[in-house]
């Protein structure tokens, strides 16, 4: 097996590496919208880029205490652009899936569907252990949405501990770095999605007035451990990721792309917010005017509709532009070169 080659950027000045942070910091916007909107992988994002081998790389390096500056500088415009995007945003994006839920569940569609493509060409040629991992993934993916959908792993802000929050963000991690897995889409099926957009948003008011006190709940409840975990995951999910794709690279794979068709059960677009009826059980209460009155929109129970003719094509409009959009990223950053020892 071949040695590793030079890696043309090693010895390089700062300013050759500025196309490089640029590129990184595209990657890392994209990434970070992702992980605002269920359906959208943010290691897809990054994949799209052009970046995804380097960022793995340099995170593999980071764990060994190697640090050369191509590598940081991956990582670290990838990680402040990210976490820009979803400071920046989530308020938005929390706000659009609430008020816009068929719509935006049918652009979810298209953008998961529109990753299968790009993750298949990576697995290449399908072999058996290639169709079982997608059977798996698919089976698997399905099962956790349809126990969303029967409130089964539901939970709410107020119900969520801290250490819940930290799993959370450690699922979500994956989304960084496994292409075609989708971190928001993992919050929503943990019933963690809007609690975590509701956390960040708080944390962004309460930053923007300058209220200190006002930040200690957001930061202490929901940034800190949410972020402890995301570290936590990108660490151990990157290097548990080399490891699988080394020995069983087309199982993994074919897993990752059943992930991506099982998830689009879990992402039916028409459904729509309903206020509990006074005198009914949710979510271990009595729904009394007290309580309605403290509920936002966004804590509002599910029920699925018959959508319109109209719906359904503006639904499956929707969907196809997903689906190119996904692919049109995807072919954006085809072109781009590996770090060293990369395909």
């Amino acid at each position: 097996m071949p040695g590793p080659t030079a890696d043309p950027l090693e010895d390089s000045p700062l300013t050759a590496l500025v196309p490089l942070a640029l590129r990184s910091a595209l990657g890392g916007v994209l990434m970070g919208l992702a992980n605002l909107v269920p359906g959208i992988s943010g290691g897809t994002m990054l994949l799209a880029a052009g970046v995804y081998p380097r960022f793995i790389e340099g995170i593999a390096e980071v764990t060994t205490l190697r640090f050369r500056p191509p590598s940081l500088v991956v990582l670290g415009s990838v990680t402040v652009a990210a976490a820009l995007a979803i400071l920046l945003l989530a308020g938005t994006v929390k706000d659009l899936v609430v008020a816009y839920r068929w719509i935006m569940y049918s652009g979810f569609i298209g953008l998961t569907l529109g990753g299968v493509p790009v993750v298949a060409s990576l697995l290449g040629r399908w072999d058996r252990s290639a169709a079982a991992g997608a059977g798996l993934g698919s089976l698997g993916m399905a099962g956790l949405a349809l126990a969303q959908a029967q409130g089964v792993t539901t939970t709410s802000g107020a119900e969520a501990s801290p250490l819940w929050f930290a799993i959370a963000g450690l699922a979500g991690a994956s989304a960084m770095i496994l292409p075609g897995v989708s971190g928001g889409y993992l919050l929503l099926l943990m019933g963690m999605y809007v609690p975590i957009l509701s956390g960040i948003d708080a944390f962004k008011e309460a930053l923007e007035a300058m209220d200190v006190g006002a930040l200690i709940g957001p930061t202490l409840g929901v940034i800190a451990p949410v972020g402890l975990g995301v570290v936590i995951g990108v660490v151990g999910v990157s290097n548990v990721l080399r490891w699988l794709l080394a020995r069983y690279e087309k199982l993994t794979l074919g897993l990752l792309i059943g992930l991506l068709i099982g998830a689009v059960v879990g992402l039916w677009p028409f459904q729509e917010g309903v206020v509990p009826e006074l005198g009914t059980a949710w979510k271990g209460q009595m729904v009394t005017e007290a309580v309605l009155a403290d509920l936002d929109p966004e804590d509002y129970p599910t029920r699925w509709f018959s959508p319109t003719a109209g719906q359904v094509t503006g639904s499956l409009a929707l969907i196809a532009l997903g689906f190119m959009m996904t692919l049109g990223v995807a072919r954006f950053g085809a072109d781009v070169s590996s770090p060293p020892g990369g395909k």
